[in-house]
């Protein structure tokens, strides 16, 4: 059956060439792909490649060199750190985004304790992000993110900076957040097995310069699908052995 949703963000034949002391280094080479209402995308590829330049130019933080990017709405951005202010209170932090494009207003302020309460932070709104876990730092990350109302999510290996038992966690977390808020979502990491469980498709890159070798389907078997259930499937291990022989012939490419 055909996908009916939207299309909400197109790139284009994007191109980045860098100005190096020894010539013009070529980054990315002709990236199409397309991203529809509520997808969850994985980008994955070589060390190196040029993922977080790709996203940095989805975000409008980098310039391509040429191609186009459209985007039907507003931007989201997750790191891999959670970048939150310790002096602040977790709620002064969740309101820190929206003070800062001036969208501090009464609407927004119970719009971000519904978050806080839906989502099992309101109890500590009033502590300091020290005395939070590292997998309820990022949870708060996300609610700032949420509060301004993005329409599509770029994650940056934004859990790579967890140990894999809270990563396990906080994925599941974020996933689930993300369905339910309808959020569409567009994440670079270098885990296989976290791109293939949280993803609707994962767009494989080739070393640099990077091209689009790659688009896989993802699709489970599952009724009311998380990470961890996709994880257990057997499904699995099918595309997670097609997807590390694509890379591992990038990485022997680079070797020899």
């Amino acid at each position: 059956m055909a996908d009916m949703r939207k299309k909400i963000l197109e790139v284009k034949n994007v191109n980045k060439t860098y100005q190096a002391k020894n010539g013009e280094i070529e980054a990315l080479k002709n990236i199409n792909f397309d991203v529809k209402q509520g997808e969850y995308i994985s980008i994955i590829g070589p060390s190196g490649c040029g993922k977080s330049t790709l996203l940095s130019i989805i975000a409008g933080l980098e310039e391509k060199t040429s191609g186009e990017v459209y985007i039907d709405g507003k931007i989201g951005y997750m790191l891999q750190k959670d970048n939150l202010l310790e002096w602040r209170t977790i709620y002064k932090n969740v309101l820190f985004g929206l003070e800062i494009q001036k969208a501090l207003t009464e609407e927004n302020k119970k719009y971000v304790i519904e978050l806080l309460k839906k989502y099992g932070l309101y109890e500590f709104r009033n502590k300091y992000p020290t005395q939070l876990s590292g997998g309820m730092r990022q949870r708060v990350a996300l609610i700032r993110t949420l509060a301004i109302r993005p329409n599509i999510l770029l994650l940056d290996e934004a859990f790579s900076a967890l140990d894999y038992q809270t990563r396990l966690m906080v994925t599941e977390d974020i996933y689930q957040i993300l369905k339910n808020e309808n959020i569409t979502a567009i994440m670079v990491t270098h885990d296989i097995s976290e791109a293939i469980s949280m993803s609707d498709r994962v767009i494989v890159l080739s070393q640099r310069p990077a091209t689009v070798k790659s688009i896989y389907d993802i699709k489970f078997d599952i009724e009311n699908r998380t990470p961890l259930s996709c994880r257990e499937s057997p499904k699995f291990s099918k595309y997670f052995n097609l997807m590390w022989k694509e890379l591992e012939k990038y990485d022997k490419a680079a070797e020899n």
